[in-house]
């Protein structure tokens, strides 16, 4: 099936650069402007759902290695993230709104995937620029750590999340990178001949994304 699709003249990492390019930018118009809104919060997990297909596709190790990478990230993203909510001790007292969809005990579908998107593209730039594996693991929570700082205002204000304090709580960000750093960890390890220049640019175009918003 998927050598059927890559078969496509039109299925190549070039165009789908632009088809992502051009969601996220048809993203931050939608969201800004008061007429719609409404209507591009409903599409948020869609789009997520739909920017994951695409840039997974263009994975060159596709084996089951690769699977297991997806399936663990997956399962700790999303059960880190039902704790959290349940508890209040790994990111302080949080609850999640309506805008990322379906929930399943009280956190989104979504973001399970949404943790196996983020640590894979910083996964893929940090091994880009650093051998080390010590360096990769620490420069990829990093990574993910300043994605959280830009992603936050934004998720506050178009009702991704809510805190119940009017701060958003250093624990967050230090819980963010000690599970990033475990993630990465796993990364590394499971994924050491990942080759995706997708997701490197996919992370270019979130971080400009959030960053936008951040000014709107």
């Amino acid at each position: 099936m998927l050598d059927k699709i890559d078969a496509l003249p039109f299925v190549n990492q070039k165009n789908a650069f632009r088809l992502m390019l051009a969601m996220h930018t048809a993203g931050v118009i939608g969201l800004a402007l008061p007429e719609t809104r409404e209507l591009f919060q409903l599409l948020t997990p869609f789009n997520l759902l739909a920017t994951a297909a695409i840039v997974l596709h263009f994975e060159k190790a596709k084996n089951a290695r690769y699977g297991l990478f997806i399936t663990i990230t997956f399962l700790v993203g999303f059960f880190v993230e039902v704790l959290g909510v349940s508890t209040g001790m790994i990111f302080g007292e949080y609850n999640y709104g309506g805008t990322l969809g379906i929930k399943f005990l009280d956190v989104p579908l979504a973001i399970g995937l949404n943790w196996v998107i983020l640590i894979y593209c910083t996964g893929l730039q940090s091994k880009k620029l650093f051998e080390s594996l010590p360096l990769r693991i620490v420069m990829g929570a990093l990574m993910m750590t300043i994605l959280d700082l830009l992603i936050e205002p934004v998720a506050i204000s178009y009702d991704f999340w809510s805190w119940e304090t009017v701060s958003i709580p250093l624990q967050n960000y230090g819980a963010w990178f000690l599970i990033s750093a475990a993630l990465h960890l796993l990364f590394n390890r499971l994924l050491p001949d990942s080759n995706n220049s997708l997701a490197i640019r996919l992370l270019y175009i979130q971080a400009g994304f959030f960053l936008i918003l951040n000014f709107i």
